[in-house]
């Protein structure tokens, strides 16, 4: 019985790696004769919907507007930063258990405040000490 290998995410969330695809491309860019005979570079693509994910993990991973989640709801990463393909495919697995771990952090709410009462008093009068001086600057009419 073979073992199953995850990405984990966290403490008590992971991703089993038979969920995310693997495709070797070749790389863009420059690279000499290298680049146009081997497939160094990764695309990943991870498919949120049909994943075993927590269903809140899902929804804020589909809320979020980024360019890399397509509307289908398919996480696709392409690593090509370095010049060999384990490397390539160890950085797409960084960036997505980043991706995954980014909506993991839930954010405080934001408690709006207001400026105090003196505050704002030092605000006007800094703004009419400001106009006066300005005042006295423009040409005197006789």
């Amino acid at each position: 019985m073979e073992k199953r290998q995850y990405l984990k995410i966290s403490r008590n969330v992971s991703i089993p790696f038979d969920e995310i695809e693997f495709l070797a491309i070749r790389a863009q860019g420059s690279g000499g004769q290298n680049v146009n005979k081997v497939s160094s570079a990764i695309h990943l693509r991870f498919d949120i919907k049909a994943s075993s994910l927590p269903e809140n993990f899902k929804q804020h991973l589909l809320s979020l507007r980024d360019r890399r989640i397509s509307k289908e709801g398919v996480i696709v990463i392409k690593a090509q930063r370095f010049r060999t393909q384990e490397k390539n495919r160890e950085d797409a697995l960084k960036r997505l258990q980043g991706l995954v771990a980014s909506v993991a952090v839930v954010r405080k709410a934001r408690r709006p405040t207001k400026p105090t009462k003196s505050a704002q008093r030092k605000r006007l009068e800094s703004k009419a000490r400001r106009g006066r001086t300005k005042a006295l600057r423009r040409r005197v009419v006789e």
